[in-house]
């Protein structure tokens, strides 16, 4: 039986030392000197382009999200469409924000933000579409919001305590995604 199975596959946890808990006085002397990156510390080590090209990708999929919905808010057609149309608005806003927030972080992170035109498809996780009909530019932005929630949500648990601050970023336009896939979901069962 499962409930009776003993969790032996399960490892102990290592004892905690508290006497080793102590400050890297070495990257904080660095930090006193690396005045020129800024928020760029040595504690973000080796992930730093790393957690840039994510950004980056999320950038990618924000800019692809905000078009689609820019798109369908324009040639949404039929009885509902207007309130559908200006909440295709309102979701195209909200990821024009997303992009700004992110592209300010991996400037903060001593990266440059790629708005290039020529790549914005292939970095994107989630697709453009072209659809005509109302219900199905609701299934296609439910698909990528679906999409950035995976994405996001892996972003999350591979960043970790890595950068705590992007983390915390990625967290709030995970919440508003998980917010824009439910209205579209609701919108798609009327």
């Amino acid at each position: 039986m499962i409930a009776n199975k003993q969790h032996t596959d399960l490892k102990p946890l290592p004892a905690v030392d508290y006497d080793s808990l102590v400050l890297d006085e070495a990257a904080i002397d660095a930090a006193r000197r690396g005045l020129d990156q800024g928020a760029v510390t040595p504690s973000y080590g080796p992930w730093r382009q790393d957690i840039v090209k994510l950004l980056n990708d999320s950038l990618a999929t924000e800019l692809v999200c905000l078009l689609r919905y820019k798109r369908h808010h324009f040639t949404a057609d039929g009885l509902a469409s207007p309130k559908i149309a200006e909440e295709f608005l309102v979701h195209a806003n909200e990821e024009a924000a997303h992009a700004d927030r992110l592209a300010q972080r991996i400037v903060q992170l001593g990266g440059e933000p790629d708005f290039s035109p020529h790549s914005l498809t292939k970095r994107s996780h989630a697709v453009y579409d072209d659809s005509k009909e109302l219900k199905a530019m609701i299934k296609a932005n439910l698909i990528a919001e679906r999409v950035a929630i995976e994405s996001y949500s892996q972003m999350i648990a591979l960043i970790g305590d890595k950068d705590s601050t992007t983390r915390r970023l990625l967290e709030d336009i995970l919440s508003d995604e998980q917010e824009h896939a439910e209205e579209l979901k609701d919108w798609l069962a009327d």
